[in-house]
């Protein structure tokens, strides 16, 4: 803004300093001097009551004077009189000139007149002269565009700053009213196919009643198997519900998906029927991923059941797993952090997603099945399953062309994990004196337990609450294993008791049994040794295993 301004000045000050010899004529000297676009001035000092060269007197000035700096006729003048109110700061900058023959430059509003001015000063002659020449001009209209537009930045920020705070809102309300959505989903789901489970379950304990009333005992087998399947049926419902919401306790471990696909396709085929062909594609040199195998062999279960569903007219069902390395990008388009993967993929030739509705196939409770064939939950169960194992699901599909669901898991870098093969075991009865604490809110499933394990000949203690629990383990009586839920009143859950009986007993057996799995009270799976978790509802025939596994075990 101010370029070739110091050399203006000094070709000024050469001009002033060697006018005689230069022009030798006054009135050129004046016609230049009266001619200049910047105010130009010639001030001397002087001392006055405030001291030594405290005041000066303007001796020359041009008609720009008063253009650029808004005061008419200055020479003659004493600044003092002029501006007493700015004076010093003016004698301060102008005798800083005067006394080291130092040009300077600056900006600096003129209060008086609320002109804002860009200022060079130079000495003219000797220090004995006294005077200083001053050449400036009005910048006013500029520092008032400046201000101007830091005023509008300023205002636009707060105008972005008020538009994000808006949209957040919006977004915020938007994400509140889906999540509503989705609870009524959630809710009106779940009050159909409870209502049918109780409905065969209360039913059947109804007439079993009905039937030992009339000393009728030969049919009673029927309604015990109806109440069993439809308790099986609920059951596997909530962990479909809990695999959503990312909250069923997983166990994984270091596996080759690959060795699980022999008996798996075989479940398959049996599954879907002979008018559906199933096909696998092992890839070689498949890496292990850390899963939970069961889990997995359910999720890819359930999306062979949706293969099947698609092709009722038969087809193929193909099962493929292959290694998988994303890039950043990849990655991010997948919803995965970058790196290596496992991929377990299910594709058939049925009649494919319509792509208006492939975004929802998520959605808990969202079926494309005539009503009665579906609950809607075994694709979001898949989602909730690869999230909690730290993977992705990814869906493709072309109406007409099919369906391909791919469901993503992180490479694990280490051995797999080789199990030896399970062997059904009798059921275990206890060893004299050995004693099992009990303990659990609900009397119902409390009373169970105990009548199983005395069954087997277990010395049984209970408590319903966390603070009880522990005042028995505090005793120096002799128990060998607890059994709690991890959801307690009381002030104490499960976990708590089980840490507080470990310190108390170091080799206590511990067996977590929950109605939902907190996995973040149980530390996400990650429980020690010696602890078991049992997820309700279970067969007593699972709770005597288990049982007898933590006894047993060294």
């Amino acid at each position: 803004m101010f370029v070739g301004r110091e050399q203006e000045c000094r070709a000024y000050e050469g001009t002033i300093k060697g006018m005689d010899s230069l022009i030798g004529d006054a009135e050129r000297y004046r016609i230049l001097f009266e001619t200049m676009e910047d105010g130009f001035c010639i001030i001397e000092f002087f001392d006055g009551p405030h001291g030594p060269l405290s005041d000066y007197i303007h001796v020359e000035a041009n008609a720009a004077y008063e253009r650029n700096a808004g005061i008419p006729d200055v020479v003659g003048q004493k600044l003092r009189e002029m501006v007493p109110d700015e004076a010093d700061g003016w004698v301060e900058l102008y005798g800083s000139v005067l006394r080291t023959g130092k040009p300077i430059r600056f900006q600096r509003e003129l209060e008086k007149t609320g002109h804002y001015l860009d200022v060079s000063s130079f000495r003219v002659g000797p220090f004995e002269n006294r005077q200083v020449a001053v050449l400036f001009k009005d910048i006013s209209a500029q520092v008032k565009a400046q201000k101007a537009l830091r005023d509008l930045n300023d205002t636009l920020e707060a105008r972005i700053a008020q538009a994000l705070a808006e949209q957040e809102e919006a977004e915020g309300a938007l994400r509140q009213a889906q999540k509503m959505e989705a609870v009524g989903q959630l809710t009106g789901g779940l009050a159909h196919d409870f209502n049918n489970l109780l409905a065969g379950i209360s039913g059947a304990f109804e007439m079993i009643g009905v039937r030992l009333a009339q000393g009728r005992t030969g049919d009673i087998d029927k309604y015990l198997t109806a109440g069993q399947g439809a308790t099986r049926r609920a059951a596997a419902l909530t962990h479909r519900l809990l695999a959503f919401s990312r909250r069923q306790t997983l166990s994984p471990k270091p596996t080759v998906v690959n060795r699980l696909l022999g008996d798996f396709s075989e479940l398959v085929r049996r599954t879907v029927g002979p008018q559906i062909e199933v096909q696998t594609i092992a890839a070689s040199g498949l890496w292990p991923a850390l899963v939970d195998a069961n889990q997995l062999e359910n999720a890819l279960l359930n999306l062979c059941i949706n293969a099947r569903d698609a092709m009722p007219a038969g087809g193929k069902i193909t099962i493929e797993t292959g290694n998988r390395w994303l890039d950043d990008r990849t990655a991010r388009d997948h919803g995965l952090t970058q790196g290596q993967y496992v991929t377990i993929c299910t594709s058939d030739t049925g009649t494919g997603i319509d792509k208006a509705i492939l975004d929802r196939v998520f959605d808990p409770f969202f079926t494309t099945k005539p009503i009665g064939q579906g609950t809607g939950l075994g694709l979001s169960m898949v989602y909730g399953f690869a999230r909690q194992s730290n993977g992705h699901v990814r869906i493709y599909s072309e109406p007409g062309d099919g369906t391909m669901v791919c469901i993503y898991l992180p490479r694990h870098r280490g051995e797999e994990d080789v199990d030896s093969p399970d062997i059904a075991e009798p059921v275990v009865e206890a060893e004299a004196g050995e004693t099992v604490l009990v303990i659990d809110d609900e009397p119902s499933v409390r009373m169970l337990i105990v009548d199983a394990l005395q069954d087997l000949g277990y010395a049984c203690l209970e408590a319903a609450d966390g603070p009880s629990g522990l005042r028995i383990l505090e005793s120096r009586g002799r128990i060998d294993l607890l059994i709690t839920d991890v959801g307690l009143p009381g002030g104490l859950n499960g976990r708590q008791v089980a840490d507080a009986a470990r310190t108390l007993r170091p080799d206590l057996r511990i067996l977590f049994v929950t109605g939902y799995a907190e996995n973040a009270v149980l530390n996400h799976g990650h429980i020690e040794h010696g602890m078991e978790v049992l997820t309700k509802p279970f067969a007593m025939d699972e709770l005597h295993r288990r049982v007898a596994t933590l006894l047993q075990a060294e």
